[in-house]
């Protein structure tokens, strides 16, 4: 079974993207609450999937998905962000993040975008 590891520091956010994706058939997820964190876990764990916020305390998602993708160039990471933040969106891109979500989101969104990363 996929691990994601799911990065915001909102938690009432992290546990809204773990109720949809468990509805969906995933099962096995790690928490994170900051970008230090996500860095941390990822080269702990190296899960299947990193879902991350952009704006995060201590190391902001993009600055985070930067030492993700040094540490291994094939992880998987999908980023979060609200909506007006599309110059940080592209520079996730450009810094080899699969997709983004726009926050607020649908579940169908969520459930889209993991399956098609990581297909039961």
């Amino acid at each position: 079974m996929y691990k994601i590891l799911v990065v915001d520091d909102a938690g009432f956010m992290r546990k809204m993207v773990q109720t949809h994706l468990s509805k969906a058939g995933y099962t096995e997820f790690i928490e994170g609450e900051d970008g230090q964190r996500a860095v941390e876990l990822y080269m702990d764990i190296k899960p299947d999937l990193v879902i991350m916020d952009i704006t995060m305390p201590n190391l902001n998602g993009i600055e985070a998905l930067r030492q993700i993708k040094a540490y291994d160039a094939d992880a998987k990471v999908v980023m979060c962000s609200a909506m007006g933040q599309e110059a940080m969106v592209m520079e996730a891109i450009k810094l080899g993040a699969l997709d983004f979500i726009v926050k607020p989101f649908k579940a169908e969104r969520i459930v889209q975008t993991v399956n098609k990363v990581l297909p039961l």
